[in-house]
């Protein structure tokens, strides 16, 4: 009896840094609260006076990626939320849900580049570029146009992405970004089928 086995292409640690890069750049910018910028999820974690300030008190070493991970994590309920709402939605594929070996490096990942003690802005260059020059809608927008074009069509579950996804994961997070263009009031959720 043969088994099927489905296997994880290889993924280096600077994949993993550009995916979470882009995760995380779209989670910042996807934010409401005090200083609002878009507005797509309810959280005010990267205010002075909203996440970083609890953040800074209860985890003065950490408090840097204590935000990070509460953005991405907003972001990544508010995508869950989103593809459970849909037919079939683990075989919806997001910025946010790449499948479970993927995610689950993604997690490991950013452990990793917690515990190394470095800034987040200097090890996650697109997200570190945007919060370095300031909110600015124009400028987000830039950098989303600067990820490629994306072909899709509207769907039941958001913005659905032309043919399977991509087997580099730089390419599938550029796609997945690119997808956002334009911007709307409202969360589009790009997204891949996966066939099953």
């Amino acid at each position: 009896m043969q088994t099927e086995q489905t296997t994880t292409p290889s993924i280096t640690p600077s994949d993993m840094d550009v995916l979470l890069s882009a995760a995380i750049a779209v989670a910042w910018a996807g934010e409401g609260g005090e200083e609002p910028r878009l507005g797509w999820w309810k959280t005010d974690m990267f205010s002075e006076y909203g996440g970083q300030d609890l953040f800074g008190r209860l985890l003065p070493h950490t408090s840097a990626w204590a935000v990070v991970q509460a953005i991405r994590e907003a972001a990544r309920r508010h995508d869950a939320q989103m593809r459970a709402k849909v037919h079939d939605p683990d075989t919806v594929v997001s910025l946010y849900r790449l499948g479970f070996a993927i995610d689950e490096r993604a997690d490991e990942r950013l452990l990793e580049l917690k515990r190394s003690g470095a800034d987040p802005q200097a090890v996650l260059p697109s997200f570190g570029a945007l919060v370095a020059a300031g909110w600015s809608r124009d400028a987000f927008s830039e950098w989303i146009r600067s990820q490629g074009e994306a072909a899709y069509e509207a769907a039941p579950a958001g913005r659905q992405l032309a043919g399977p996804p991509p087997d580099s994961l730089e390419v599938t997070a550029q796609r997945l970004v690119a997808a956002l263009d334009p911007l709307t009031d409202h969360y589009p959720l790009p997204h891949f089928r996966r066939r099953r």
